[in-house]
């Protein structure tokens, strides 16, 4: 399965060290690990962990490289990271970013802290805060998965990036945000980049908006 990381990586356009994946395949085990006890994920099989998650997150990883390419350092930020399959993934392949995992529920956080220091990703760290009442800082990279209707996350994620950053949120159907909302906002959105995970047949999308 690491190779499957490294191909998919390749594939788009992001080179994907050994050592990174087998970061990914050491975070895949604890996910496996502490799947039911902490409710991280629904699939049947570790390899599912790989094709679905793992590989969503390169897809986000390889758009926030070629964002920030010609920056030695920049800052990211996985917005509602759930079991960190998004903001783990950007760290170990991207060790030049530091990642911030934004998450609300204590447990995720436990799990998301324990997994840090596991895998020893020293460019990770998780803030535990509920996204509208506590400023968690800008980020020259944003991204989201699965919180909800874009126009419903668009205004609690633009106040997470900084002028001239960029705001990536998964999306089914890169059109549905409301360009009033955007304006209003100082977004301005760019062609999204679209991607189709190993095994499926669908097209994906990370939505692309720069402030």
């Amino acid at each position: 399965m690491r190779k499957t990381l490294v191909d998919f990586a390749a594939s788009l356009g992001l080179t994907l060290s050994v050592s990174a994946a087998e970061t990914l395949a050491g975070y895949a085990d604890l996910v496996w690990e502490k799947k039911d006890f902490l409710n991280l994920t629904s699939v049947r099989g570790k390899e599912e962990i790989f094709t679905r998650h793992l590989c969503d997150g390169l897809a986000a990883a390889a758009l926030c490289g070629k964002q920030m390419r010609g920056k030695e350092n920049f800052t990211a930020a996985d917005l509602g990271a759930g079991a960190g399959y998004v903001g783990l993934t950007l760290a170990a392949a991207l060790p030049q970013a530091r990642v911030s995992l934004v998450e609300c529920l204590e447990k995720r956080c436990s799990f998301l802290n324990w997994a840090v220091l596991k895998l020893g990703l020293k460019n990770a760290e998780v803030k535990c805060l509920r996204l509208g009442q506590k400023q968690g800082g800008e980020f020259d990279f944003v991204t989201e998965r699965a919180m909800g209707k874009i126009n419903d996350i668009l205004p609690l994620a633009a106040p997470c990036v900084r002028p001239c950053g960029v705001f990536a949120p998964y999306q089914s159907d890169p059109s549905e945000a409301d360009a009033a909302l955007l304006k209003r906002l100082g977004l301005c959105a760019q062609p999204p980049r679209p991607y189709i995970l190993p095994g499926e047949t669908k097209t994906r999308y990370l939505a692309v908006f720069r402030k």
